[in-house]
């Protein structure tokens, strides 16, 4: 088939690859507009874009496709029979959706209704889930409120970040989209309608990536920090400073106890202490740190102005001692 592809990050790039090595023929493809990036707000490219011109394909960026007669026009000269939309970031209008033969198809990285919106793995992990998916489906002029074409369910690591899932299902997502295609051309949808009942995944606002020791579980942190890795990174304040969390993991005070027997005798004062305090700091064993029902070992970190790194190797330039405790300001 006649393709117009629209994405933007490496999610979607796998797709569009994968669309390609099928052997339809991309027709062109719209992505967002360059954007700056980096310390140097140089003007970046998208992912999708990079490889769109590899390829020599013609690559439209329009600021907004609503209310742009022009660009509507300019799209409808394409002859698309199908549009692919696969992480754009912006809904569609129905005077687009309404131009091609076959409609518009997307790849939704959840399992639908559940986690409509712009941050679906994400969320998926913050809210500690155990399973998630991806669907391929109609557009409409609502959000992800569309038709379900296809489904497929996958299971959620329990030290799974939100990076390595994207990556997981940027390539479910992609082999979807082909055997979608394949199914369209040869007749064989069988469309779904959603439910009334939703679930939404809002776009990730930067207060939620504040560590809160004092009412959050030792669990619910450890999702925060996997949700946000990569991308904006959960933080607490020590010293003044803002210190990012990249990898942890839970510890029971028991097993704690086992490692380091001189905390047996403090087990009933540990219970006691401000939560966010830290119980204990090595370069040589780690950095562990009270939570309101168990113990976080920190894993991978990063000081204010710093890169990640290992938490022993940041021990060994940056002092932190028990008894100090961090801060949700």
């Amino acid at each position: 088939m006649r393709v117009l592809f629209v994405g933007t990050p490496d999610f979607a790039k796998e797709s569009l690859e994968a669309v390609i090595s099928a052997g339809h023929e991309v027709v062109g493809v719209i992505t967002a507009p360059d954007k700056p990036k980096g310390r140097g707000m140089k003007m970046a490219m998208s992912d999708v874009k990079k490889y769109a011109l590899e390829k020599n394909l013609a690559v439209f960026q329009p600021e907004k496709i609503r209310k742009n007669p022009e660009f509507i026009e300019e799209t409808k000269k394409l002859n698309a029979d199908i549009a692919c939309v696969v992480v754009y970031g912006k809904i569609l209008p129905k005077e687009f959706l309404s131009l091609f033969k076959y409609g518009c198809i997307n790849v939704h990285p959840s399992l639908l209704p559940k986690y409509r919106g712009a941050a679906p793995i994400q969320w998926a992990i913050i809210n500690g889930d155990k399973k998630t998916g991806v669907c391929t489906m109609y557009l409409d002029v609502g959000m992800d409120d569309g038709d379900i074409i296809k489904k497929e369910e996958v299971d959620i690591g329990e030290d799974e970040t939100a990076g390595e899932l994207w990556d997981r299902l940027s390539t479910l997502g992609a082999k979807m989209l082909v055997q979608t295609l394949d199914d369209i051309e040869n007749g064989k949808i069988n469309r779904i309608k959603q439910p009334e009942e939703f679930t939404l995944a809002p776009k990730l606002e930067k207060e939620i990536s504040k560590i809160d020791w004092e009412n959050k579980t030792a669990l619910q942190i450890k999702n925060l920090v996997r949700g946000l890795n990569p991308g904006m990174g959960a933080y607490s304040i020590l010293n003044g400073k803002k210190i990012k969390f990249w990898k942890v993991n839970i510890v029971n005070f028991d097993d704690f106890v086992n490692k380091f027997s001189e905390f047996e005798e403090y087990k009933n004062r540990v219970s006691k202490i401000d939560n966010g305090t830290v119980i204990y700091s090595s370069d040589k064993d780690g950095l562990y740190i009270k939570a309101k029902d168990g113990i976080i070992s920190v894993l991978e970190i990063q000081g204010e102005n710093s890169k990640k790194m290992n938490i022993n190797d940041y021990l060994r330039g940056n002092k932190i001692v028990a008894g100090q405790c961090f801060q949700n300001e």
